[in-house]
């Protein structure tokens, strides 16, 4: 199989391969100042600088060696936030210095799945599943207390917040099949967003708060399976004007955290080869 993580530009609508590994990637994160990409594999994070013929370095992780493909970048530039299983045994959450370090943990509760940062960098959006629901919460970023977003009803995943810190946009398959739902921080204000034949999932507020990128699939297919014909999808902020900006062969891993360039210019996302799903017997 190989993987590639790509960048596409909003203005000419053009897409560059960054980066070609024979090994899966998964989730590109863009830093705040727009120098470099945290992306991970095998268990492990990494970081590629936004030059020339650049390759990863390894973040140290400490003992965090089985982090999966959730994780993000503080809006200050300083910490990661990182989803790991090796001290629980499920999905955790943890932060550590963005140059790497000995993680803390954040949720006491587990298994939770890390998603979104506040602007203003005090709390974090994850998905969590508590007894048999999958639900949208949120918590400070040195831990404390969770506060339950949503209800229960249906798979509730991938939330981000908006650039104004008053909306967490999230998936979710409460009306039949996976649509995106937007909710307002304080858990006010839930209204649907999407509602066509597509599974639509991760959505991903830009910067300028103007429009969301998010993942996709078509008619049936059931969560968010990679090795898929999808597209990457942007629309209004409002809801209006959807368009297909990129069809890919991809899905899980693709975008699962926020994957935008600080000035609204361009996402990161990763692509993967077809003979992936034939060497798996997909």
């Amino acid at each position: 199989m190989a993987s590639f993580l790509e960048v596409y530009d909003c203005r000419t609508r053009q897409s560059d391969v960054l980066y070609e590994t024979e090994d899966m990637i998964e989730a590109p994160n863009w830093s705040p100042d727009g120098r470099f990409l945290v992306f991970n594999g095998d268990g492990l994070l990494y970081r590629l600088d936004v030059a020339e013929d650049a390759e990863p370095r390894r973040i140290d992780t400490g003992f965090a060696v089985n982090c999966n493909n959730d994780h993000g970048i503080s809006p200050d530039g300083t910490r990661l936030a990182i989803s790991d299983k090796t001290e629980a045994g499920v999905s955790c959450i943890y932060t550590l210095p963005i140059e790497g370090g000995t993680p803390r943990r954040v949720t006491e509760e587990v298994p939770s799945w890390w998603h979104g940062w506040s602007p203003d960098g005090e709390r974090l959006a994850y998905t969590a599943k508590r007894g048999e629901a999958f639900d949208i919460y949120t918590i400070g970023v040195e831990g404390g207390a969770e506060t339950r977003l949503t209800d229960g009803r249906g798979h509730n995943d991938g939330p981000d917040y908006t650039p104004d810190g008053e909306w967490i946009w999230f998936n979710s398959s409460r009306s039949g099949t996976a649509q995106l739902w937007r909710i307002r921080t304080d858990g006010s204000g839930l209204e649907q967003m999407t509602d066509d034949e597509r599974v639509n999932w991760f959505p991903h507020p830009a910067p300028d708060g103007r429009t969301v990128l998010y993942l996709s699939y078509g008619r049936g297919v059931e969560g968010h399976p990679r090795d898929h014909d999808v597209e990457l999808r942007l629309m209004d902020i409002d809801g209006g004007n959807r368009r297909t900006e990129v069809e890919l062969f991809g899905g899980q891993g693709s975008i699962n955290v926020p994957c935008w360039a600080p000035d609204a210019g361009a996402f990161a996302y990763i692509r993967y080869s077809r003979d992936s799903a034939s060497e798996k017997g997909g």
